[in-house]
């Protein structure tokens, strides 16, 4: 087993852009077997069963699972605002019931953790802002059920935004998965700084690398670990000031070499 430090070293089973054998092989060739796991398959009720049958005959760890949403669109920042997460309110409905499947998919592989993207988490517009709100305490409400904690990933809002949406919502099944990229992605803000701002709520983190735009109100570019203005080592080291000892999931989302990146950046932190 790969740790850095305290934390066992993980990947995104959909960075790999494969299925589950595919999947399972390259962990074996990197000497990991702890796994955030994108479930979306296994709410299919058509192949959902045989999805799941093929999760359940691996030997992986899964640190948290992960539920997206059919209508996101990530070609544009103005696009994912619109249809990111919860907030479409056409979708609302049918991603309510995603969001639900995928709670007894986690609790039926005995994981604690299910993570998604909210969507923008906006309160300067209150009707808006209690909207998101009554959606995401509705899903939390649900995960607790199963004794499971939803967690919110950073990126779409700054830290002390998403501390205030948190310090409202008082809600014990509502915590973060950490992703540093994100908020250079999405230029929200310093992630280095960001770690001491949710240090309550963190209890899961993504490895992932980026450059901040340029051109305001464009994406960032996402690029491989250590290659980029997380600045890892800090990053690394103000994980370890707030005594996390979590999961480190590696997640890479662009690029050809995915799983040669992968590979670098779990070396570099076992290293």
């Amino acid at each position: 087993m790969l740790k850095c430090g305290n934390s066992p070293i993980g990947v995104c089973s959909w960075s790999l852009q494969t299925d589950v054998p595919a999947v399972a092989d390259a962990l074996r060739q990197m000497n990991i077997e702890h796994i955030h796991l994108a479930v979306g398959a296994g709410t299919d009720p058509a192949t959902g069963g045989e999805y799941l049958d093929a999760i359940k005959k691996q030997d992986w760890i899964v640190t948290s699972t992960m539920i997206d949403f059919p209508q996101e669109d990530y070609s544009s920042l103005d696009a994912i605002k619109v249809t990111g997460g919860v907030v479409q309110d056409d979708c609302w409905e049918a991603n309510r019931q995603r969001f639900c499947r995928a709670v007894d998919i986690t609790a039926e592989l005995g994981v604690e953790y299910l993570s998604m993207h909210a969507g923008f988490i906006d309160e300067s517009d209150p009707e808006y802002a209690k909207k998101i709100s009554s959606r995401i305490t509705q899903l939390a409400d649900a995960a607790a059920d199963k004794s499971i904690t939803l967690l919110l990933e950073t990126g779409q809002e700054t830290a002390e935004g998403l501390k205030a949406f948190l310090e409202e919502a008082n809600h014990p099944a509502i915590a973060v998965n950490f992703d540093p990229a994100n908020m250079i992605l999405y230029d929200k803000g310093n992630p280095v700084q960001a770690v001491s701002v949710l240090a309550p709520w963190i209890k899961h983190v993504h490895i992932k690398d980026a450059i901040r735009t340029t051109e305001p109100g464009t994406w960032g570019q996402e690029v491989p670990w250590g290659s980029g203005q997380v600045n890892t080592a800090e990053f690394l080291k103000a994980l370890q000031e707030i005594n996390y000892a979590g999961a480190l999931a590696i997640e890479r989302e662009a690029g050809d070499t995915r799983f040669d990146d992968i590979k670098l950046a779990s070396e570099l932190l076992n290293a």
